[in-house]
């Protein structure tokens, strides 16, 4: 054996240690000890709040064209259905890249169509909102 094969043998290679299992959580302390609590409580704070700025955020692009009372009235009024639906799109836009490029596509065709039939969509748009409006103000009362 050559000289600098033997300092490499005898050489102590420091263990590398693992800090994160000798520290006892104290990076982070959440509201419970148990963290899985914890991840239960972050999961639901950060679903409501994706809630409430979807909220705000359609009432926004409603309050452009209708007061703030009637935005909320179409919001109440939408059906089962057509909130399903747009939780289906969404998930499968966020879902994959196909996903993204069947719903991206699929609104480009529906926005491009409405605006060649211009006025007849429009009138039909309207009709359709004025009766998502009045089930919201049923259901309100």
């Amino acid at each position: 054996m050559t000289r600098s094969k033997k300092k490499l043998e005898k050489a102590e290679v420091p263990v590398a240690s693992n800090e994160a299992d000798d520290v006892e959580t104290a990076s982070f302390i959440g509201p419970s000890p148990n963290p899985k609590t914890n991840l239960i409580l972050a999961d639901i704070a950060l679903r409501g709040g994706a809630l409430l700025v979807r909220q705000g955020l359609e009432r926004g692009l409603l309050g452009k064209r209708y007061s703030p009372d009637k935005a909320r009235q179409i919001l109440k009024g939408r059906t089962i259905g057509e909130t399903i639906a747009g939780s289906a799109a969404a998930r499968l836009a966020l879902g994959s890249v196909p996903g993204a490029i069947i719903v991206g596509g699929g609104l480009l065709a529906m926005t491009l169509y409405d605006r060649r039939r211009g006025k007849t969509a429009e009138r039909k748009g309207e009709a359709k909102i004025t009766g998502m409006a009045a089930k919201g103000e049923a259901g309100e009362s």
